[in-house]
């Protein structure tokens, strides 16, 4: 009689545990229109590019990974850019996705806050004197179609957001 109570018990306490100490949705989903494979075309300060990224969860579905590779041409003297970078976004304790952390073939290291809105996704690094902040933005047009918007603001005034680069990507998968 024993061994049945301890059972039921500790039975009780995996099944409550596992299904009202978990989320029902997924910490991806507001990620969701995101998630595959784009390419896209954009102008800005390095000039008219072109590119192609990626958004794939992984780690069991514990984070998202953001791999990007964007090309511009030379033009009156400068050489050809070719621009890589590493995205990994995460959740805190919260299980929310609500951060991320940005590395690039530049050396450049940004990392990010996330706030949700209903047509897209906004990061912003915090705003730290002496140091420039930066804000990417993803924006939903359609299923197959976004707009994505990097912003930078100077040192000098950190609230005073300058687009660098802005451009409009086309769902490859």
């Amino acid at each position: 009689m024993k061994k049945g109570i301890v059972f039921l018990t500790v039975f009780s306490v995996t099944v409550f545990t596992h299904s009202f100490g978990q989320k029902s949705e997924s910490p991806w989903a507001k990620w969701k229109p995101l998630i595959g494979e784009w390419k896209g075309e954009g102008e800005g300060k390095p000039g008219q590019g072109k590119g192609s990224f990626s958004f794939e969860t992984d780690l069991g579905g514990k984070i998202l990974i953001r791999k990007n590779h964007s090309e511009y041409p030379g033009e009156a003297g400068r050489p050809a850019i070719i621009h890589d970078d590493l995205m990994i976004v995460y959740a805190e304790s919260s299980g929310d996705p609500s951060k991320s952390i940005y590395f690039d073939n530049e050396g450049h290291v940004i990392q990010y806050a996330i706030l949700y809105e209903e047509s897209g996704i906004i990061m912003t690094s915090a705003a730290t004197e002496g140091t420039p902040r930066y804000r990417l933005t993803y924006r939903f047009l359609d299923d197959k179609t976004l707009s994505v918007k990097f912003e930078i603001a100077s040192p000098q005034n950190l609230n005073d957001f300058k687009t660098y680069l802005d451009g409009r990507c086309v769902r490859k998968r």
